[in-house]
């Protein structure tokens, strides 16, 4: 190993208790199984479901925000390094992740890992509702009422009551008005 490279710290075990929590609302379910980190930055509204074995990786700056009457499936992962807002009303389905930070390019002398790191956050608006596995990456924002289908992976901006697919994510149709 070289002396060049930094020591590794744990990220801390995830496991907390409600008081942990910056808000915590009321008629709010957190499954067992469920890690929370930097529990400090982390909000839940009223009514909440977060399912099996989530991670929810709040972190040291920035929040963490799932508003009011939002569900969110098992096995999801949050990183919230750039700040993650939910709206009210939100379906998340199990498996999807949620990046808010990126490598910087910084030539080939320097690994990858070892790049600076650009932050940008993630905002779902409220109703929308986002498939089975899907992957929303740094910046994008998911218009109120907008879905998206399942294995989608999100690298820009998604208007609202709009439903897109595939890898990247493109627009197949906008929802009908009732």
């Amino acid at each position: 190993m070289s002396d060049s490279l930094p020591p590794r710290r744990t990220h801390g075990s995830g496991r907390f208790s409600s008081s942990d929590l910056r808000r915590l609302g009321e008629g709010t379910h957190i499954e067992d199984g469920v890690l929370i980190f930097h529990p400090e930055n982390v909000s839940i509204g009223r009514s909440v479901y977060v399912g099996h074995q989530t991670i929810l990786k709040g972190y040291f700056k920035n929040e963490l925000i799932i508003e009011d009457g939002s569900w969110i499936g098992q096995q999801c992962f949050f990183h919230a390094a750039g700040g993650i807002r939910i709206g009210e009303n939100v379906g998340i389905g199990p498996g999807v992740r949620i990046l808010t930070s990126v490598h910087e390019e910084a030539g080939r002398e320097l690994p990858i890992l070892h790049a600076p790191l650009r932050f940008s956050p993630v905002v779902i608006q409220p109703d929308a509702d986002i498939g089975v596995g899907a992957i929303l990456l740094p910046g994008v924002t998911i218009g109120q009422g907008a879905q998206v289908g399942a294995g989608a992976v999100v690298t820009r901006d998604v208007e609202a009551y709009s439903v897109v697919a595939g890898n990247p994510a493109k627009p197949l149709r906008m929802r009908p008005e009732p």
